[in-house]
């Protein structure tokens, strides 16, 4: 067995193995019961989006691929920050409100 045939066993299997993550990143973004749980199953699609890519980028022997990966890696930890600025105003919000509702 040649290390090229163990290289694409070995992709093949990864690429099984992050499109059984991803299902059940859909599943918990569906069943997620806050938002933060939602959040957390965006960002980790998006990180397995990326290793995707890369498994492909491996099997194709394309490099463009891992500038697409790296971009998309990028715009995922931005939404996420994005978000998780918005779960923080979201939060002092509700705690300003509890502040004042319990001054009156």
């Amino acid at each position: 067995m040649s290390g090229a045939e163990v290289l694409d066993y070995a992709v093949t299997f990864s690429l099984v193995v992050l499109t059984g993550a991803v299902i059940l990143a859909i599943i918990r973004l569906m069943r997620g019961p806050t938002l933060a749980d939602r959040i957390l199953s965006l960002d980790l699609m998006t990180m397995l989006l990326v290793a995707y890519i890369a498994a492909i980028a491996i099997r194709t022997n394309f490099d463009l691929y891992i500038d697409i990966a790296v971009t998309i890696g990028l715009m995922g930890f931005l939404s996420t920050v994005a978000f998780a600025r918005y779960l923080l105003k979201q939060a002092e919000a509700r705690e300003k409100r509890g502040t004042k509702e319990a001054i009156e």
